[in-house]
């Protein structure tokens, strides 16, 4: 069985390909993709060049971790049938190229284990549920403040805050440099850095991927006040101790979600109490993918795209 996927040759050679599928073991589905979402975070790195080494790293590679589509095969004993709507938080399913993350393809052949049954109503938003597990993964856990202060406001920004909200706690102040990033905002209010004269934050959580900023969150957070990296850094971090050490700062990494994460987005998606409304901005055929990925990557006012599979040949 073949796929059509997204295949990264190299830092700036994206095009689509026709490529064989492994074929499926006993404990695996077949999914039809319908759509896939487009990261601005790992994707942008890989696609630029800028990522450093990884587990798993290769070219060529197809990308993509970020979803959804209907089962069309499953082996017995998987609890899935065909006709389910699923999550897939991408695959490592061709011959011929790395599976990193591997979700950007019309077809996958992925592990049951990995699927997530989700509401069949939630068409396109359904590939939005890894950052929402994301966001909730930076907030979750009994020794970890909710943010009251958020570094940008894209989609991740926008998650985290709506997922305080929906958490009960007091809204959060969002920090947004672009202009054209600070509407949308349902329930709290996103300024500009230079306009927030505060600087007793308890938690800062940073989703702009900014490591240049660090110095100044340090000097935003009250005595023990914490900051959250919430992005992806290339770079090596680095900080002044001084003002880090007056402070008593604390500094925690957010890493990859897990299945209790999505989990628990999926049923606050499906009681109403989380929306993923408005955060896909820019929709395109997967045939476009190589303009729809310079335009995520690159157009400020592009959110979130998604590459709708249904029509691919």
């Amino acid at each position: 069985m073949n796929t059509l996927a997204v295949l990264l040759n190299g830092p700036e050679d994206l095009h689509l390909e026709t490529l064989p599928l492994k074929s499926p073991g006993k404990e695996d589905l077949i999914v039809e993709i319908s759509h896939s979402g487009i990261s601005t975070g790992t994707e942008k790195l890989f696609w630029s060049g800028a990522m450093p080494p990884f587990p798993g790293m290769g070219y060529p590679l197809v990308p993509g971790y970020e979803s959804t589509g209907e089962v069309v095969e499953a082996a017995p004993g998987t609890g899935f049938q065909p006709g389910d709507r699923v999550f897939v938080p991408g695959a490592d399913c061709f011959d011929g190229a790395f599976g990193l993350f591997g979700g950007a393809a019309s077809h996958l052949v992925t592990d049951a284990s990995r699927v997530t049954k989700i509401d069949t109503g939630l068409g396109a938003e359904g590939a939005l549920l890894a950052l929402a597990a994301t966001a909730r993964h930076a907030m979750a856990g009994l020794d970890k403040r909710v943010p009251d202060l958020i570094v940008g406001h894209g989609t991740l920004g926008r998650l985290l805050a709506r997922l305080t909200i929906a958490a009960g706690a007091p809204a959060p102040t969002v920090w947004e440099t672009q202009d054209s990033r600070r509407s949308g905002a349902i329930g709290y209010d996103v300024i500009a850095p230079e306009d927030d004269p505060r600087r007793d934050y308890r938690a800062i959580y940073d989703a702009s991927g900014n490591a240049s900023i660090l110095n100044d969150l340090i000097g935003r957070i009250a005595k023990g006040g914490e900051v959250v990296l919430a992005g992806f850094y290339p770079e090596g971090l680095s900080f002044a101790f001084p003002p880090a050490f007056m402070k008593e700062a604390r500094l925690r990494i957010a890493a990859e979600w897990a299945r209790d994460d999505l989990s628990a987005v999926r049923a606050l998606v499906e009681t109403g109490a989380l929306s993923l409304s408005g955060l896909i901005t820019h929709q395109a055929p997967a045939g476009q993918a190589p303009a729809a990925y310079r335009t995520a990557f690159d157009d400020a006012d592009c959110l979130k795209m998604i590459l709708n599979w249904k029509d691919a040949a």
